[in-house]
């Protein structure tokens, strides 16, 4: 892990940072990211975190395609959107069952570290990664929740390079909602 971790560091900034520019290559490189997570989760016995970094490889795929069949002109870009105020209450629905239900699972049937709150980190990513790849501007709002949790959870475990990366995330959130919500503002 002594030369995963700071690429995956290094790999995490650039991907977030052209995400919140709406640039394409923040897939590609979300891909590489993610998958080096999927060693580093598994070697701190974060297994909600793990699986959440293969899940995230699909999704990145997902992501990249929708970002550029989502539109019916080629020279036209996905615009940012809203969550519907029943879709945001059925989400987060949503996020406290599975946060509930996979907190269980893990906490029961294997030796993972803070089950509960790595499984709220974990449905609560799922969420967010879906509600980016279709551009709607909540998912900066639910990605701020995840980082300030991971931050605590990967300073307890001693992940410190990831604890750096999850605090500049969540900088990097911050700014990716008001970029988002500047460009929906400037569309309407």
């Amino acid at each position: 892990m002594e030369y995963i971790e700071p690429a995956a560091t290094v790999l995490g900034i650039i991907s977030v940072a052209l995400l919140v520019r709406q640039n394409i290559w923040c897939w590609p490189t979300g891909i590489v990211m993610v998958t080096l997570y999927i060693f580093i989760f598994y070697d701190a016995r974060l297994y909600s975190d793990m699986g959440l970094q293969v899940a995230y490889v699909f999704m990145q795929a997902y992501g990249w395609y929708h970002w550029v069949n989502g539109v019916p002109r080629a020279d036209a870009q996905l615009p940012v959107t809203r969550v519907a105020r029943s879709a945001a209450l059925a989400w987060l629905g949503a996020i406290g069952v599975g946060t509930v239900g996979l907190g269980y699972a893990v906490d029961t049937y294997t030796n993972a570290d803070l089950a509960y709150w790595d499984a709220a980190t974990t449905v609560m990513s799922l969420v967010a990664q879906f509600l980016q790849a279709r551009k709607i501007l909540e998912c900066w709002a639910l990605w701020i929740a995840v980082d300030v949790l991971a931050v605590g959870i990967y300073a307890y475990k001693g992940l410190y390079m990831t604890t750096v990366l999850y605090t500049v995330f969540l900088g990097l959130a911050t700014w990716g909602y008001l970029e988002w919500r500047r460009t929906l503002a400037a569309k309407r």
